[in-house]
């Protein structure tokens, strides 16, 4: 499954992890629309769920083995007079990266802003022997 997480998530009460870690999610499902302008349609169409600290207690927690993260990028301006004095993703400046950890922090790219992580996951029954889990 393909996970969306806030880049604000892991700064405020978030743990950090990387592919393999055994993660305890609270995963909500998405609009896909809502991540449209972010990172188009067709990667937005792909996401699954979103991670989510605050609120939601209601919501049993998943447990998850963390396959790949990828860092989502992207530029924000604010949109022509007329409309909107709020900042808004522009499609199509989205940038990919790769990353073998997340911490909520990421390595400035050019002209773009972090704005969270898409991970992909497995959900599992039982954490491995030793692995760690981070309950959120």
């Amino acid at each position: 499954m393909t996970i969306w997480v806030d880049d604000w998530q892991i700064q405020c009460c978030g743990d950090s992890f990387t592919p393999g870690d055994v993660v305890s999610w609270r995963l909500l499902e998405v609009d896909s629309e809502d991540y449209a302008d972010v990172i188009g349609t067709d990667r937005a169409a792909a996401i699954d769920f979103h991670e989510e600290h605050h609120g939601y207690e209601d919501h049993a927690s998943t447990l998850l083995q963390v396959l790949t993260v990828t860092e989502v990028h992207c530029r924000y301006e604010v949109p022509p007079e007329g409309t909107t004095r709020v900042y808004q993703p522009v499609p199509g400046t989205t940038v990919l990266v790769p990353v073998e950890k997340a911490e909520g922090w990421a390595e400035t790219q050019p002209d773009v802003q972090f704005v969270g992580y898409l991970v992909t996951a497995r959900r599992i029954s039982d954490a491995p022997e030793g692995a760690s889990t981070d309950a959120q």
